[in-house]
């Protein structure tokens, strides 16, 4: 396939890119460089409206296709998308601020493996029966309907077709958001759909800001699920407007997750991984460990190889492969995060290295780029270790206990996912039975099998992603009852 971004690009609705009926747009900004370099439709109710009518026309006969049909386009998708990396990648590293071999390696692999998974999926689900004295009961599992995907900015196209994918698996039409920071993966994501053969109107592409579009998608009274992945204060405006229309919600919200560090740990493994959970994607991953607890017999060794190794990471233009560090997604994020590290100075925080922004020269300089930063000397309830901040910044705090391991670990509002590092599986399993959070890692971080429920607790959202969750999630239950 050719792609031709223009340099407006436009929403897909009924198999078709059109105009926003407003007319309004908004700027597509370039973080590596702060340069606008394209416009997106900032869509409102009047758009949703257009995109459920198509979505409605063509749910009869999408949800009647049969799981070998859906199978064989939702893995031309994936096929497509394998052969169209390169153009993909670049895409998204322009939008993103990431690194291109990171696109290359990690997001662009993923997206073709959530629509591959999938399609497989949409092959095996299946749903119980239940013998009882005199009868039987039999579950049927039906599509929902139309269904509203809002994803978000850090991981745009991997995240978008972790949604998609099983909405459409399960026999859904789908009104879908890319975040408006990185709209143009989703945009020719349109463009392949349209190239493996999946029905007009199945498909929704809308572009757009949370309040304009986003909340129009989540309060249309015929849109009966709402799957969202963002910040833990957008879950909770989501939620307060559905919650009260009895909509399915599954919200993937934020985390503030803590790497646990025994002194029995293989510590050359530890150190490399650590590395990537503390500043994987400019820290910008919903499960980034941003919290590291240390047993205090290791705790001078490690932050001596910890700072030594985070200095030797290179910042730079994303488009240059040697380029580890690339940039904050926008200029708004980029403020965030620098006042966040301002407030941990105030809290009495120590910085070990990093803590400023960074101009890399030539077409970078006016990029938003930060320095991977570690601060220590803050305690569990000051603000640096209780708000997500969704950067490369993190803090290292010492423990003499696994009961104060735990204590530190817990000392959140959020729980997503924790790291646990240490050679004794009894030790690893008591602490991964007392963490409270969603996913538990030991001895390795993000290792993903897409069969497993993906989630958290407390603050970081409500219901599970993934495997037969996210297909469950995307059917209702009928249960039907036969008496002999």
């Amino acid at each position: 396939m050719h792609f031709d971004i223009p340099f407006q690009i436009e929403n897909y609705i009924n198999g078709k890119f059109q105009h926003p009926i407003s007319g309004s747009f908004i700027d597509n900004v370039n973080p590596a460089t702060g340069k606008v370099y394209g416009k997106i439709p900032n869509s409102n109710d009047e758009d949703v409206d257009k995109a459920v009518v198509a979505a409605n026309a063509a749910l009869k006969s999408w949800s009647a296709t049969s799981t070998e049909s859906r199978f064989k386009i939702l893995n031309k998708i994936a096929e497509l998308i394998d052969e169209n990396l390169e153009a993909l990648a670049l895409a998204e590293t322009n939008d993103n601020g990431k690194p291109l071999w990171l696109s290359k390696e990690v997001d662009i692999p993923r997206a073709s493996s959530n629509f591959r998974f999938f399609a497989t999926a949409a092959m095996q689900f299946s749903s119980e029966s239940h013998a009882m004295e005199g009868g039987i009961n039999y579950t049927l599992r039906q599509p929902v309907g139309i269904v509203g995907c809002i994803s978000p900015w850090n991981l745009p196209l991997y995240l978008f077709t972790w949604k998609i994918a099983p909405a459409l698996a399960a026999g859904n039409c789908v009104i879908a958001k890319p975040s408006e920071t990185t709209p143009v993966s989703a945009y020719l994501l349109a463009k392949i759909c349209k190239e493996a053969g999946l029905p007009d109107g199945v498909l929704n592409i809308l572009h757009g800001d949370g309040p304009s579009c986003g909340e129009a998608i989540v309060k249309h009274p015929s849109i009966k699920a709402i799957s969202f992945t963002g910040s833990t204060k957008a879950g909770e405006r989501i939620a307060s407007i559905a919650a009260p229309m009895f909509k399915k919600l599954s919200l993937e919200l934020g985390g503030k997750n803590p790497n646990i560090i025994f002194a029995d740990c293989d510590w050359d493994k530890m150190i490399y991984n650590t590395i990537r959970s503390s500043f994987g994607n400019q820290g910008q991953i919903c499960l980034c460990c941003s919290r590291i607890l240390i047993e205090a017999s290791i705790y001078e060794r490690f932050k001596m190889t910890f700072v030594e190794r985070t200095k030797k990471l290179t910042i730079g233009d994303p488009l240059v492969d040697s380029s580890k560090q690339g940039a904050i997604v926008s200029k708004v994020h980029f403020e965030k995060i620098i006042n966040c590290i301002d407030i941990a100075k105030k809290e009495g925080g120590t910085i070990l290295c990093g803590g400023k922004s960074v101009s890399p020269s030539g077409r970078c300089e006016n990029g938003y780029f930060i320095e991977p930063t570690i601060i220590e000397n803050l305690g569990p309830n000051c603000k640096t270790n209780k708000e997500e901040i969704f950067g490369p910044v993190v803090t290292i705090q010492p423990f003499h206990s696994v009961e104060e391991a735990l204590a530190l670990a817990n000392a959140t509002d959020y729980g997503l996912s924790c790291t646990i590092w240490t050679q004794d599986i009894a030790k690893a399993n008591h602490v991964a039975s007392k963490i409270e959070s969603g996913i538990v890692w030991i001895n390795c971080w993000l290792q993903r099998d897409l069969r497993t429920p993906f989630g958290g607790v407390k603050n970081s959202g409500v219901g599970r992603e993934g495997g037969l969750e996210a297909m469950r999630f995307f059917t209702e239950a009928k249960n039907v009852c036969i008496q002999y």
